[in-house]
């Protein structure tokens, strides 16, 4: 390259305008140079570099940049290309050693020796169906890129084409799924100054989140057939490859599971940036709910997290570990109320609620065991739990003349007192861990006495968890990192679409649409 990456950076309009005529031609010349070259690396493949075939696109692997050329080495083994002395020599040669083989006899061998790959006339494994076209859609180049002259009529030569399969969505006048085809057909047109004009299909650069994922125009799936195997995929919760018997029974189409596995991956890279938007309507509410639950990535064990707002759902799949807690609400403090169960690491927010209906549980276990210490335990917290809890439910129609924790302080003295005797003197057990896990988070517990307005259970991201934990069991998880990353990226856009009342897979269509052309995502759909 012959400008820097810091020298790129100091050029701006402002320093091209101060310059000469000739220094400005001469900048423009190093430029020129500089876009060759970088086009030049982008141009790279497995027929000119050491590209491995793998990482190219399946149309671009048969197709050739430069015309054909005859082969060299073919050329020097072609028989009918030797002369006459050459031939001489070569009788000669095969009657003084008439043990060794003659050339004509080593250049039919290697004429007759297998190449690798596809055979000539071999049958192939592509698409067998002919989908009928049902349209085509014209793609013209706008303006010469060159001298910038814009083009007034839509004409010149179709230089390649591709279809792409999409729904027509029912509705309560027509309803019903329809399949159709349409043919994109891309043109160049030839402009006055000599430069030839293409209109290409937009095609995203690699992610570095998500490798291998490519985001095109180029593409047999359209938007909202991708949105249908999406749905299939999470919301029916079918495997690759039910989803590709449905569409083949259902739809008359037929797709490789290879095929329905980038849609969905692809789908996920279109809906990465309205991550950033969840993330930030997160820490802008004023509850957040929050629970995990276990979830394998192959062999190793992660954990799925959910946080739920009043707007908002957002699932990761990381560590159980303080390191996403502080990722997702970021350095400043949450200002908010968070909602949770006893884990640890939630001791870090001052304005924390508990979840009652994990103490109601474990105090109704006490309440049944064996132990006769230990059921009186349970059932002392049990009755007092349900006491208060029917207190917080008639200040939510009443408030009352003071708060609930006065009202019920005598009571809850005894009862505190009754967790620090069985801390100091029972054994280690489920009623030692239970008064030990009311006294540290005692404030915690109790502060819904004081804010009976706030929710006294979990309850909304634990239903958020359930429809995941039962694709859990079906599926068993998932197998890499990057497939963990699309499921919570699409699981997030769609229970947040879903909790605001609208349909999540219009708006996934939307999403994939715009992410393939390049265009900004669209905002996510208000609450109905």
């Amino acid at each position: 390259m012959t400008l820097s990456d810091h020298s790129l950076r100091q050029i701006d309009e402002e320093s091209i305008d101060s310059l000469s005529e000739d220094a400005v031609r001469a900048l423009a010349v190093k430029l020129l140079k500089d876009l060759k070259e970088a086009r030049e690396r982008l141009n790279r493949n497995s027929r000119n570099s050491s590209v491995p075939p793998g990482s190219e696109a399946p149309w671009d692997k048969g197709s050739k940049d430069s015309d054909d050329e005859e082969d060299d080495t073919d050329a020097l083994l072609d028989p009918e290309g030797m002369t006459e002395s050459d031939s001489d020599s070569s009788e000669e040669d095969s009657e003084a050693h008439p043990e060794e083989p003659s050339q004509t006899q080593a250049t039919e061998k290697n004429e007759s020796a297998r190449k690798p790959g596809k055979q000539p006339g071999a049958q192939g494994f592509g698409r067998v169906e002919n989908i009928p076209l049902h349209g085509h859609e014209h793609h013209h180049p706008d303006s010469c890129a060159l001298c910038g002259q814009a083009f007034s009529e839509q004409t010149g030569t179709a230089y390649t084409a591709f279809d792409q399969l999409d729904i027509q969505w029912g509705d309560a006048q027509r309803p019903g799924i329809a399949v159709f085809n349409i043919r994109h057909v891309y043109y160049e047109i030839d402009c006055q100054c000599g430069h030839t004009n293409r209109e290409a299909p937009c095609r995203q650069p690699e992610d570095e989140l998500l490798e291998r994922v490519e985001l095109s125009q180029w593409r047999l799936v359209g938007s909202g057939l991708a949105a249908l195997i999406v749905c299939l995929f999470y919301r029916i919760r079918l495997s690759r490859q039910r989803i590709r018997e449905f569409l083949r029974d259902w739809l008359g189409i037929t797709l490789g599971v290879g095929t329905i596995n980038k849609v969905i991956h692809e789908s996920g890279r279109a809906a990465l940036p309205v991550e950033e938007e969840l993330v930030e309507e997160l820490r802008q509410s004023i509850l957040t709910h929050v629970d995990e639950t276990s979830w394998h990535e192959r062999i190793q064990l992660l954990w799925l997290w959910v946080f739920v707002s009043a707007n908002v759902i957002v699932y990761w799949i990381a560590h159980r570990t303080e390191e996403l807690i502080k990722n997702v609400f970021g350095e400043q403090e949450y200002k908010g109320w968070l909602m949770s169960d006893g884990y640890k690491v939630y001791r870090q927010f001052l304005k924390r609620l508990r979840c009652w209906a994990h103490l109601v549980r474990k105090a109704r276990g006490l309440a049944e065991s064996l132990d006769k210490r230990s059921q009186a335990f349970g059932k002392k917290t049990l009755d007092l739990l349900h006491t208060l809890m029917d207190a917080v439910k008639d200040a939510r129609k009443k408030p009352p003349d003071r708060p609930i924790s006065q009202l019920y302080r005598e009571q809850l003295e005894e009862y505190r007192h009754t967790c620090e005797r069985i801390e100091e003197a029972a054994p280690a057990g489920k009623a030692r861990a239970l008064a030990v896990e009311m006294l540290n988070d005692w404030d915690v517990i109790f502060t819904i006495l004081d804010n009976p307005h706030l929710p006294l259970t979990n309850n909304e991201a634990e239903r958020a968890l359930r429809h995941c934990v039962i694709l859990r069991k079906i599926s068993h998880g998932t197998k890499t990192h990057q497939g963990s990353r699309i499921f919570a990226i699409l699981a997030s856009v769609i229970e947040t679409c879903r909790l605001r009342g609208r349909s999540p897979w219009r708006y996934l269509e939307a999403v994939i649409a715009a992410g393939r052309a390049g265009l900004p995502v669209p905002a996510l759909p208000v609450a109905a």
